[in-house]
């Protein structure tokens, strides 16, 4: 049985996307490749020809998981969430409690993650921690590096 993830619009979108090139231009690409292996002689002895199947397996391996990922896929609707509590999209402002730097986030899928972009995995160490947590809560959270406290100072959607 596979797990259910929830996305935004957005996010399911680009996974729409991803999907529909592989598909069309994914599957062209690893057509011309066995097309020109073919052209080369004798497929006993072709490592060409070898290389494009098990690049023709991959492609195919990952466009099952992607259609199995889009089939499990569930669109998150903000208008029923709790904008009291931190839940995903949620944007988290929190104080780090060692050093008082603030950081804002917020809280996505595991697949539209992008730290650069302050989007953190709700199954993520510091999105688990602060799932469900409240404005004025202070969250314990162990990271690789050890524990750190962060206080919720806003939670917004």
């Amino acid at each position: 049985m596979s797990k259910i993830n929830y996305y935004t619009a957005e996010g399911l979108q680009k996974l729409k996307d991803e999907l529909a090139e592989l598909k069309t231009k994914g599957r062209a690409e690893v057509a011309r490749q066995l097309a020109e292996a073919r052209d080369k002689g004798d497929l006993s002895e072709n490592a060409e020809y070898d290389a494009a199947k098990d690049a023709q397996g991959h492609l195919e391996l990952k466009i099952a998981k992607m259609e199995e990922v889009m089939g499990n896929a569930r669109l998150i609707d903000e208008s029923n969430l709790d904008s009291s509590k931190a839940l995903i999209l949620s944007k988290v402002k929190l104080k780090n409690l060692k050093n008082n730097m603030v950081v804002d986030y917020t809280l996505v899928a595991e697949e539209e993650a992008d730290l650069a972009s302050g989007k953190i995995s709700v199954k993520s160490p510091i999105g688990k921690g602060l799932l469900g947590k409240s404005v004025g809560d202070v969250a314990e959270i162990t990271i690789p590096a050890g524990k750190i406290e962060f206080e919720i100072l806003e939670i917004s959607r």
